[in-house]
């Protein structure tokens, strides 16, 4: 990869986005291939992503942060589900001390990108503070996530307009929202629901969790009592790795146990919840649901927050479909009715891969739906092209670590052999499976926009780390179908 004598402007990596994923890959890019040119192009006015977006109250990681965290920069406070706003000063921090932040490029969405054959190089359409501007570059790497930053997923309702309150999506949280001694209903039982309900309760007259149907509710200690003795006894970055592994190794056994036993597990977290509750508490009703666990993503409250605002009368679950809003509030379809002055719609995302980006190449647009992913992190058929995708059923950064790991053994094998040209080859024997074996509402509804996976390697998406560990931490195997050239 050589730049060019002229412009537009030229890098060897590009990189949509400078959230959790992008820091995280231009960090590992300037530490094992500090030869290379590299361009993070971040569409917001700020960098952090997710993390500067959100601003709900008590908006806070639904992962253990010594998962989380970089595998490579220690988490070191005691707090395993952290705050938001501590999660964005570590990536800020990270994005300082590893000079990230000086190849960060605010104000600047990427609209397309074309591969051009002929230079083998990416033409990447950019809007701009001073207009439209294009960059090329010799990987194309995108790191924006999968969800639309520009608003979250709303269903209406009947009698909105009736409604005497405030309406408000977690995504879209207005500066100055007072609540404080008034009543709150929450629509959704999802993390920003459990999250939202107990956090809120500490300052409204009453919070009400609105829910169609119940989610697993898991409590986890806020504090972790190992991290706390490994990090007063240990030296920092022994004792991060310590607590990482103890954290994976209970996640990666805990799904397995779920998959295999899953009424078994059913029915210890029923019980585990009805502990928390007060006797008597409809259990079967707002804390049982009608899936297996890890059908959906477990919802994970911080030392029981969430049971505990129950068990004090600040917060109330009430399950049932809603049938309409009212002046006052909401009316259920049971006929229950919940009064509030603001309803909070926590229904979920809105799913947008690679951040909206119009790929194309050689001028052919990528139909997306038409296309299949290699390990879950390039496209058959499309040239130096990688994306980053996090699990539904561990921590993002899991698998945002192994993805940066196996696009720097690439490039060095890519130097090694002189190659500047990398791509899959589509096998036409594969079966196509759809993306995500995930029943969440807002994967169902984004399956259609979505890339397929295939029924054997490696086209096929595992939500397994130690197995992703071993096929990708060291870069590209001889698989016979990734090509370089």
């Amino acid at each position: 990869m050589a730049e060019p004598d002229s412009a537009p402007e030229y890098a060897d990596v590009l990189i949509v986005g400078a959230g959790l994923s992008g820091i995280g890959a231009a960090a590992r890019l300037r530490a094992e291939h500090p030869e290379l040119s590299v361009v993070v192009l971040e569409g917001r006015a700020v960098t952090g992503g997710t993390w500067e977006l959100f601003r709900y109250p008590g908006i806070r990681s639904d992962s253990d942060m010594y998962t989380l965290g970089y595998s490579w920069r220690p988490w070191r406070s005691e707090q395993a589900m952290a705050a938001g706003a501590d999660i964005l000063a570590y990536l800020r921090e990270t994005a300082r001390e590893c000079r990230v932040d000086e190849l960060i490029r605010l104000n600047h969405r990427v609209l397309a990108a074309d591969w051009d054959e002929g230079a083998r190089r990416w033409r990447v359409q950019v809007d701009t503070p001073a207009g439209a501007a294009e960059f090329h570059c010799g990987l194309l790497w995108s790191c924006a996530g999968y969800y639309d930053y520009a608003g979250g997923y709303r269903p209406s309702w009947a009698g909105e307009a009736d409604f005497g309150g405030v309406i408000v999506h977690p995504q879209e949280w207005p500066d100055g929202l007072d609540y404080r001694g008034k009543r709150v209903a929450v629509i959704g039982s999802g993390a920003t629901a459990v999250t939202l309900v107990p956090a809120m309760a500490a300052e409204a007259a009453h919070v009400s969790m609105v829910q169609r149907s119940p989610s697993y509710v898991v409590t986890l200690p806020g504090r972790d009592p190992v991290a706390r003795l490994a990090q007063r006894r240990l030296p920092a970055t022994l004792a991060y790795r310590l607590v990482r592994a103890k954290k994976i190794a209970e996640a990666t056994a805990g799904y397995r146990l779920a998959r295999r036993f899953p009424e078994r597990v059913k029915k210890l977290l029923i019980a585990r919840a009805a502990e928390q509750l007060p006797e008597g508490y409809d259990v079967a009703r707002h804390f049982t649901p009608r899936y297996r666990p890890w059908d959906e993503r477990m919802c994970f409250v911080p030392d029981g927050d969430l049971f505990a605002a129950v068990r004090r009368g600040a917060a109330s679950v009430v399950t049932a479909e809603i049938e309409t809003f009212t002046e006052s509030g909401l009316r259920l379809r049971d006929g229950t009715e919940v009064e509030a002055d603001v309803v909070v719609t926590a229904t979920g995302l809105r799913l947008l891969p690679f951040g909206g980006v119009a790929l194309s190449v050689a001028g052919k647009p990528v139909d997306l739906p038409e296309t299949m992913a290699y390990r879950a992190l390039m496209l058959a058929g499309v040239p130096n092209f990688v994306f980053t995708v996090g699990y539904t059923n561990a921590s993002w950064t899991l698998k945002a670590d192994l993805v940066a790991q196996w696009v720097c053994g690439l490039l060095t094998r890519m130097r090694r052999e002189g190659a500047r040209v990398v791509v899959p080859e589509p096998d036409p024997s594969v079966r196509r499976l759809p993306f995500m074996d995930f029943r969440s509402g807002y994967v169902q509804r984004s399956l259609h926009q979505l890339p397929a996976q295939g029924d054997r390697e490696p086209w096929r998406l595992r939500q397994n780390y130690l197995t992703d560990r071993r096929t990708l931490r060291r870069g590209p195997a001889e698989d016979g179908v990734l090509r370089l050239s």
